[in-house]
């Protein structure tokens, strides 16, 4: 396995920019473009090894990992007392949990794909 294999590769089509656009997020800001998906990815992996190259080169330590990271499903969120209460009392108008009705309001955010 390569080091660059470590680190998660996206490739998305953008409507704004007409193109795909390839990240690799927690690796480096920005990306690559381009009108073929295969040739962007192809593109995005090379900028990774560069990348890795670079901080090889320059003695730097890599970030952690991002392909393979395993989640524990929990995460806090402070969004304010307003905010808080309106959720509570919603959750509440509709007999949930707190938890349950904010997990169905992500899930039903457009970009939450899971």
């Amino acid at each position: 396995m390569k080091t660059s294999d470590r680190y998660l590769k996206l490739v998305e089509w953008s409507e704004e920019d007409q193109c795909y656009i390839g990240t690799c997020p927690g690796l480096f800001l920005g990306g690559v473009d381009g009108a073929d998906e295969a040739k962007v990815y192809r593109e995005l992996c090379q900028v990774v090894d560069e990348w890795i190259e670079i901080h090889t080169k320059d003695e730097t330590p890599l970030p952690p990992a991002t392909a393979g990271k395993i989640f524990s499903g929990k995460f806090v969120v402070r969004v304010g007392e307003d905010l808080h209460k309106s959720l509570a009392i919603n959750a509440l108008k509709i007999g949930e949990s707190l938890n349950t009705y904010c997990v169905k309001l992500l899930r039903e955010t457009p970009t939450c794909t899971i």
